[in-house]
This record gives structure tokens, sequence and C-alpha cells, in this order.
């Protein structure tokens, strides 16, 4: 069997696990596929999308900050990447047509409901998604559509724009009430999951502070849950925080191993070795 090739796309992307995970993934399996980190900005993107097409690469994950952009350069959106209004995984038809998929939203439903346990009340329930990038609409879909949560807020900083705040709650699937860049306590008294959806706090990007200083941490309950999607690295100002409140917590470690291993399901039609791939982050 000849070997396939396959990378994750992104800027920064020097950072990325994936190239490591799916690696192991790839000697679980006994397959000679190779798979690499390739950074390209904005005006890169259209480039390695075409290279994709043109064979030289069998499947694309994307990463920040190309997760939404990627959507114009592509020729079919699965239905996961339509609701949410990006994607993070790109797969050739036998036909040659790239389709684009959303992994990340199913992966932090499980992800999300691994860390609260199966018994919460998640139509009862108010959460709290930090940012408005690709991953921050991910997570509205893995909360809203996935888990039934039908009391989703969303802060981010873009929101002091009215016409970015407008476009974002307009564009999703479920209803999200947008809340300024700033903790907001009687609002944490009701929330009991949290997602830190942006790149603040990984090497390369924005520091972590921004993001852990918008959240009321005292004022949330007892049994609330969260995840920062962020996972180099691991011990970030926002989980900090989340951990010393005594929160049930984790990093985006989890949530990367099981989209990844949707992903690999979708560009090889075969199951993917889950335990062998999140072993591989560690």
């Amino acid at each position: 069997m000849s070997g396939q090739r396959f990378a994750v796309v992104g800027d920064p992307v020097a950072h990325s696990k994936s190239p490591v995970m799916h690696a192991a993934a790839f000697r679980a399996l006994g397959l000679p596929h190779t798979y690499e980190a390739v950074r390209a900005t904005p005006a890169e993107l259209p480039t390695v999308v075409n290279a994709l097409r043109e064979g030289r690469y069998d499947g694309l994950n994307v990463t920040v900050p190309h997760k939404q952009s990627v959507l114009s350069l592509v020729d079919v959106l699965d239905e996961g990447a339509r609701v949410a209004g990006a994607a993070n995984t790109l797969v050739r038809r036998a036909d040659g047509a790239i389709v684009a998929h959303n992994t990340d939203a199913p992966a932090l439903a499980a992800e999300v409901i691994r860390i609260a346990g199966p018994a919460r009340r998640w139509p009862q329930a108010r959460a709290l998604v930090v940012g408005s990038g690709g991953t921050a609409r991910a997570a509205v879909v893995a909360l809203g559509v996935y888990l039934g949560v039908r009391d989703i807020v969303a802060r981010a900083r873009s929101f002091t724009d009215r016409s970015r705040r407008e476009a974002f709650i307009a564009s999703l699937p479920c209803p999200v009430t947008p809340q300024p860049w700033e903790p907001w306590p009687s609002s944490e008294t009701r929330t009991i999951a949290l997602i830190q959806a942006t790149s603040a706090g990984m090497h390369g990007a924005d520091p972590g502070e921004t993001v852990r200083d918008v959240v009321a941490w005292d004022a949330l309950p007892a049994d609330a849950v969260g995840i920062d999607v962020v996972y180099n690295p691991r011990d970030t100002p926002w989980l900090c925080a989340a951990r010393d409140r005594g929160l049930s917590c984790d990093d985006g470690l989890g949530m990367l191993a099981r989209q990844g291993a949707l992903a690999l399901t979708l560009w090889l039609g075969i199951e993917a070795p889950l335990r062998a791939m999140r072993a591989a982050l560690e």
C-alpha cells in the first residue's frame, strides 16, 4: 500500500500536536501514511486547499484562523460545517470535490459529557461560551444542538462592534445571548458549563489572562464544569482559575483526540484508534 499524505493548516501551527497524534494512529493501524503541519496565511490558504484538490494531499485539518474562511474555498458543506458556520476537516471525494466537515462540535459535546457525567439536565442549564471564532461556533453547536442546552450566552471582544455581534448571533443554529467582555456574577450563578473557545493562552497567541478575567469565578455553582480548548500549554490562566474554583475541568487534548479520530474516519472510512491517539498526546 502506498502512503497517503495528510496535514493540518493554520497560522500559527507549530504548536499543533496533530502530527504526533495522527502518526500514532497510523502506526496503530499499520498504515504508511504521513501527517504534517503547514503554516499558511489567509492569502496562502487557497493554495493549500488547491493542493488537496489536485491530490497532493489526501485530507486536511483546518485550525485557527481559517475555520470560517475555508468555507468559501470548498465545493460542498457537510451538515455539521453548515450548521456551525465553520469547518476543521476537508475531505476530497472520488469525483475531486472538496467537502468541508466540522468534527469539533461532536468532539466537544462528548468531552463535556465525559467531564460532567451523563446525568446532567442540559435543557435546564445555562452555558457560557467565550469567543466568537470558528471554535466558538462549534462550541455553541455542541451545547445547543448535541446537548440540548437552551440557555447559551457568549462573550467576545468583537461584540463591541454591533455589526459583528449581530452577524455572529444571526448565523448560529440556536439562540445565543451576547454579553459584554467582562465578568457577570448574576449570570455566572446560573452557569453550569463553560467553554473557553479562543486561542488566548496558547503558545504564540494572546496572553491567557485576557479570557481568565471575564469570568466571575466565585459566583459559579460548585458543580459547574469547564473546558479550555487550548492544550499547549496545558495549564492556561483560564484553566488554573477554573481549578482554583474547584470545578471539574480539562484542557483541549480530549477534544483534539476526538475530533482527530472523527476526521481520520472520514478520510479513510475505518474506525480510528482513539485510545492510541489520546495516549500520544500525553
